[in-house]
Formats: C-alpha cells, structure tokens, sequence
C-alpha cells in the first residue's frame, strides 16, 4: 500500500535513502580494503561523517514534524541502526589501520563480501521502504547472508586456535578483535532488515 504523502513527509524516505546508499557505499569500501589488504579508513571516515549529518537530519525532522509517515520511535531506532553498521565498518577500518594489517585470511576477506552484499540488500530495502514493497525479499536474502558469516566466522575463530597454525598471541588477538567486528556488522545489518519488516506489517 503506498502511502499518500505531503512533502514534508516524504523528505524522511529521501534521507533514509541516502543512508541505505552511504550503508551500501561504506561497506563495499569495506570489503575492498580486505580484499587489498589495506586501510580505506581516511575514505570510511568521510563516509561515516556524512551518515552522521543525515542521521541528525532526521532526527531534527523527527522532531519538527506533526504527523510523521511512520511511528517516531520506528523512524528514530531505523535511522540509528542505519548508523551503526556505518560506525562498525569504520571501526573495522581503523582496527585494520591501528593493526597495520597487510596480509588478510581468506575469513576475514570472505567477511568483507558478505557484509558487502547485505549493504546491497539493505539499500534496496530501504529504497523500497515508501511503498513497502519488497521489504521480505530482502530481509531473507540478509538474513542467509548473516547465517553464512556465522559459519565462516566460526571456521575463523577454530582456525585462530588451532595448534598447527602457529599464530602469535598478538595475530590471535588482532584477527579475533577484527573478526567480532565483522560479525557485528553483519549482526546490525539483519537487525535492520528485520526492524524494516516489523515497520512494513505495522504500515500496511
């Protein structure tokens, strides 16, 4: 059912498209920078002040509108969540610059894809948020996208810990720090897919 908006009102799905792109943007950066093996902080850094700004846009209009196009408290915990996995990927990114990591495992790089497709998938559901449509499509595809990072992630930690790999403390513990923001990313992107249902069944 696509709802009748004024102006005002549809400026909410305006921005909440901006920041499904800057999600999607920010994570493909993302997984490029493990794929390189290299720090893209400087360039996440800048994205992530942007998601900022917009994230405060819509808090600003949250609050100076009347009659908002969905619940205050659904537009506020979405443009919020929306704003996590922006801040998680950045902190990936200094974690990795901090680290000085070169050489990525293929977990870690396999996590960059799959948190990279989500974004993809997020964007698209957030671009469809207006007319509720496709919202189902998209949230199945995050959530089979987080349920393959959950094994790989699991593979990663069973191979930080084995005796044969002989890894220092110091890569036990860099790749560990790294792979549980990975997984949070993941984590907050079908968190957001789901809270986008819920927001979907309760306007339609």
């Amino acid at each position: 059912m696509k709802l009748s908006l004024i102006p005002q009102e549809r400026k909410f799905f305006e921005l909440f498209r901006q920041q499904g792109q800057l999600v999607s943007e920010v994570l493909s950066e993302l997984s490029k920078s493990l794929l390189e093996g290299r720090s893209r902080h400087p360039r996440l850094r800048d994205l992530e002040h942007k998601c900022d700004d917009v994230t405060h846009e819509i808090y600003r209009l949250t609050d100076s509108t009347f009659v908002t196009p969905m619940d205050q408290e659904d537009i506020l915990l979405l443009a919020s969540s929306l704003d996590d996995i922006v801040d998680l990927a950045e902190e990936v990114a200094d974690k990795m610059e901090l680290y000085r990591v070169k050489d990525v495992p293929e977990p870690a790089r396999r996590m960059g894809e799959l948190a990279a497709a989500a974004g993809v998938a997020i964007a698209k559901a957030v671009d469809d948020l207006e007319d509720m449509s496709g919202l189902e499509e998209q949230r199945l595809e995050v959530h089979r996208l987080e349920n393959e990072g959950d094994k790989v992630n699991r593979e990663a930690m069973a191979g930080l810990f084995a005796e044969e790999n002989h890894l220092s403390a110091a890569e036990i513990i860099k790749w560990k720090d790294l792979h549980d923001l990975l997984e949070a990313v993941l984590d907050t992107c079908e968190h957001v897919a789901n809270l986008l249902e819920r927001i979907a069944i309760k306007n339609t």
